[in-house]
């Protein structure tokens, strides 16, 4: 279970990586290596961190495989449709929501402490989307005040995982909640601006 939603996850953040791309007006290779970094950068940094090997994507490397073929597919297409663009939250959302609980889960495995899982997760769901804000020459969002909840919605995804399997929720059930709770999360948050307040004191 864990490996097929791992692998929306992947698809999520490959087409959220080459719609990013192309709004920049990358070329081929540009758009391939986005969405790459947005698919793979999380997960990566998780299993790094979790001494876990070989990388995800190298232990499924069908992975790789998709991410290349999605990215070449939507690069052929002379335009993007207007609806396909307004798909980049739910893209966002989707791919947030399917890695931050599969990475939360994937320490649990490994016998993390929860609250260290659940920034395992909030890392695994977030940072692919930091790395290729970087490559695209751009302030990551997650760390800019006028991002509307992302890492938040990760953080609390998590902690609903954790909650329904200690109330002994079937593991499909518990992965479909918390999945499906930080997605409409993150939508809400988009839809009405809610963002976190900045820390910044005034003083120069």
């Amino acid at each position: 279970m864990i490996t097929t939603i791992e692998l929306m996850a992947v698809i999520s953040g490959a087409v959220f990586g080459v719609l990013a791309a192309r709004r920049k007006g990358l070329d081929l290779v540009g758009v391939v290596s986005v969405a790459m970094m947005t698919a793979f950068g999380g997960g990566s940094l998780r299993d790094l961190l979790l001494d876990r090997h070989p990388l995800f994507w190298i232990e499924h490397s069908r992975y790789p495989v998709i991410v290349f073929s999605v990215a070449c597919g939507l690069s052929m297409l002379p335009r993007i449709p207007r609806t396909a663009v307004r798909l980049l939250d739910l893209a966002d959302a989707l791919g947030l929501g399917l890695f931050s609980i599969v990475g939360t889960q994937l320490a649990l495995d490994q016998g993390v402490a929860p609250f260290v899982a659940v920034l395992l997760g909030v890392i695994t769901g977030s940072f692919g989307g930091v790395i290729a804000d970087i490559v695209c020459n751009e302030v990551p969002g997650l760390f800019r005040p006028d991002t509307p909840l992302y890492a938040t919605c990760a953080f609390t995804g998590g902690w609903i995982l954790i909650a329904l399997l200690h109330l002994s929720v079937s593991a499909s059930l518990a992965f479909a909640v918390a999945t499906v709770s930080v997605v409409l999360m993150r939508l809400v948050a988009l839809k009405f601006r809610i963002v976190l307040r900045s820390t910044r004191t005034g003083q120069e």
